[in-house]
């Protein structure tokens, strides 16, 4: 099964032709599928030579252990994301929002979205995680698929912004 994108066009600047909404229809439809467990169609979304990075920003949260993962190769990530999928609840709702195309490497669309995911306890949806992802997608006969996924999940409490880039400029991490 191929995730054939819609449409064409380009923008200026850019050399690649995969379009915004392209690259929105692909990710969410992703994230449906990785929610449903729809692994069958899933493998699709995978190029071969892919590799997948996730960890919590501080790199040691009291969860690490189920979030944490460095896998090359498209079977190796699809495997990696069954079993992670597996260990999770249903419903578990994956949202990508703020997706924007950060540039090109060759025939590879670079973008970047936050992750917001969500469950139902007690009838009631709740925050589960937020982070920010990084992926590349290129065509692959006619097709999209994800050449790398950085996933980097927030784990660290929030602080003043200005406290925040202090801490940056000093290269200070926690």
């Amino acid at each position: 099964m191929c995730r054939k994108p819609h449409g064409g066009g380009s923008l200026e600047g850019m050399t690649n032709e995969i379009t915004l909404p392209e690259v929105q229809e692909f990710i969410a439809s992703f994230w449906y599928h990785y929610d449903q467990g729809q692994f069958d169609v899933l493998g699709a979304y995978l190029a071969e030579d892919m590799r997948y990075l996730s960890r919590s920003d501080s790199g040691n949260c009291p969860f690490e252990e189920l979030l944490a993962a460095e896998v090359q190769g498209g079977p190796e990530t699809l495997a990696w994301l069954n079993q992670h999928r597996d260990e999770n609840p249903y419903p578990l709702r994956h949202h990508a929002t703020n997706i924007h195309r950060t540039g090109t490497d060759g025939d590879i669309t670079t973008v970047r979205f936050y992750l917001y995911v969500n469950q139902v306890t007690n009838n009631v949806p709740f925050d589960v995680s937020s982070g920010v992802v990084d992926v590349g997608i290129r065509r692959a006969g006619g097709c999209l698929v994800f050449t790398s996924m950085t996933v980097i999940l927030d784990a660290e409490d929030s602080i003043p912004f200005a406290q925040h880039r202090t801490k940056a400029a000093t290269g200070v991490t926690a």
